[in-house]
């Protein structure tokens, strides 16, 4: 059982952390989320986490518990980046490989020279979400279909000259580890992340993991009654490699802490302190066609986000320069400041929850909780 330390030892007030968690029980009270939860380490030590709300929006529906599992959204796609970073300290892959000479079908449309770099750092030229997406998904596709017609696309800019966030290329860093493993995605991540690091309650698609234990999504209109919104099994077994993964606080609270402690995590090391530092440092700043404009709103590592950002509002703005994290569509974050040795992960069930601000004024609180 996991011995929770006294806020103070740590470095965090007591006092200051009990306005997080009054901002959370407020949210809840007022309507605002339907339900949260929040764990917070500081060097390299986690204090217990504390959940709010219900499960789901019925008055009788079961308290969120602190080891809630919530669909994380892409609060992923750094997972699955890290996945692909594996194959690269293994020699299997480089960062500045073209995507075509292992998938050959994508080197169509003006896609020949967009790399493994330029998926990781949202700079490939492709766009966030098929065209199609929403009809595919009331087809029931498969993850197959949603990647041989990402092959097909043109790009909406020549690589490495823009930032556009877009899950179509995390996509394809999915289907690369699959064409080089030979196993699917969900298999390699527990074999290789989520197994080592101990976190058990988590999975790229639900998998085996508990239902009465998940959250329900607070869906947006667009969704309701649709048989592929959040809530509904066909998006639950998807296992997206950009928004699919199933995880509690503190299991994605090791996961962070894991590049706190440069790729070793209790004795057991997954990455190594360069791929570390490759990942949380400025790898768009050194893209030479990327305009001084684009860089200057926004810095991507590989696969991190990196503060500060212009268009972001997960993060607050307490955070110091150069912490690095990621936030989901469902209404979640997470975000690892390095110079407090600080780690701070933020499940909600409300989509508007960055939106509205509460994430980032909820993570400003816990910036000022470090003494």
């Amino acid at each position: 059982m996991t011995q929770f330390q006294s806020p103070e030892t740590i470095g965090l007030s007591s006092e200051r952390l009990d306005h997080v968690y009054h901002f959370l029980a407020e949210a809840v009270q007022t309507g605002k989320i339907p339900g949260a939860a929040i764990q917070i380490t500081r060097q390299g030590v986690p204090i217990e986490p504390r959940s709010f709300g219900r499960l789901s929006l019925t008055t009788d529906s079961p308290p969120v518990q602190p080891d809630t599992i919530f669909l994380t959204a892409s609060v992923t796609k750094p997972v699955t980046v890290t996945g692909v970073m594996l194959l690269v300290e293994r020699g299997k892959v480089g960062l500045d490989d073209p995507v075509c000479s292992l998938i050959p079908e994508f080197g169509v449309n003006g896609k020949e020279q967009v790399t493994v770099r330029h998926l990781m750092t949202h700079t490939s030229g492709l766009p966030d979400m098929l065209p199609e997406d929403r009809t595919l998904r009331g087809q029931h596709a498969p993850l197959s279909e949603f990647v041989r017609r990402i092959c097909a696309l043109p790009l909406d800019f020549p690589p490495g000259t823009n930032i556009q966030y877009q899950s179509c290329g995390i996509a394809m860093l999915g289907a690369l580890i699959e064409r080089i493993e030979g196993i699917p995605l969900p298999v390699f991540l527990e074999r290789e992340i989520f197994a080592p690091l101990g976190m058990m309650d988590t999975a790229l698609g639900r998998q085996a993991l508990p239902t009465e234990r998940i959250a329900q999504v607070n869906i947006p209109s667009e969704m309701d009654g649709k048989s592929w919104g959040w809530n509904q099994p066909y998006w639950h077994n998807f296992g997206a490699p950009w928004g699919g993964m199933f995880s509690t606080v503190s299991d994605i609270s090791r996961f962070c802490q894991l590049f706190l402690n440069g790729g070793e995590l209790a004795g057991v090391r997954v990455l190594r302190p360069a791929t570390v530092q490759a990942m949380t440092t400025d790898q768009t700043a050194m893209l030479p066609a990327l305009p001084p404009s684009v860089r200057a709103g926004q810095s991507w590592g590989l696969g991190w986000r990196r503060q500060p950002t212009s268009e972001w509002a997960f993060f607050g703005d307490r955070i110091t320069a150069g912490s690095y994290g990621h936030g989901g569509a469902t209404g979640t974050v997470v975000w690892v400041d390095p110079a407090r040795a600080l780690v701070c992960a933020l499940f909600t069930t409300q989509p508007s929850a960055s939106s509205e601000g509460l994430l980032g004024h909820c993570s400003n609180l816990v910036a000022a909780a470090a003494i």
